[in-house]
């Protein structure tokens, strides 16, 4: 069983920069892969950045260039650096990881990851 723990979340202008953290309760070694999820509301759940702990990293085509995701694995901790961020990044942010199993259905889909986080509020201004 991992649980993760989100924080970082927060409100902030367009062009604004904000990171989040996202605290795990095994080593980050024993993690096939983590990322970052995000739902907006009456939007779908999208991915948004995933890591492969042996390598390998995945980012939406909306978030390029903006967002950076990393890990620290000496902390058992995933990061979400996002710059420049747009109103339209407003959203719940969740915290995603994956072991052994379920079924694989790419980095950036949701059913691909069996443990998530509460979430953290994300809101950007115009």
């Amino acid at each position: 069983q991992v649980q993760l723990v989100e924080s970082g979340g927060g409100s902030v202008q367009a062009g604004g920069s904000l990171r989040l953290s996202c605290a795990a309760s095994v080593s980050t070694f024993s993690i096939d892969y983590m990322g970052w999820f995000r739902q907006a509301p009456g939007k779908e759940r999208e991915g948004v950045a995933t890591i492969r702990t042996r390598g390998g990293i995945d980012y939406a085509n909306s978030v390029k260039g903006r967002f950076t995701i990393s890990q620290d694995n000496a902390k058992n901790t995933l990061y979400l650096q996002m710059n420049s961020l747009k109103p339209e990044d407003t959203a719940m942010y969740y915290c995603v990881a994956r072991s052994a199993g379920p079924s694989w259905y790419g980095a950036l889909n949701q059913r691909s990851y069996r443990y998530w986080g509460q979430g953290t509020q994300v809101t950007v201004s115009s």
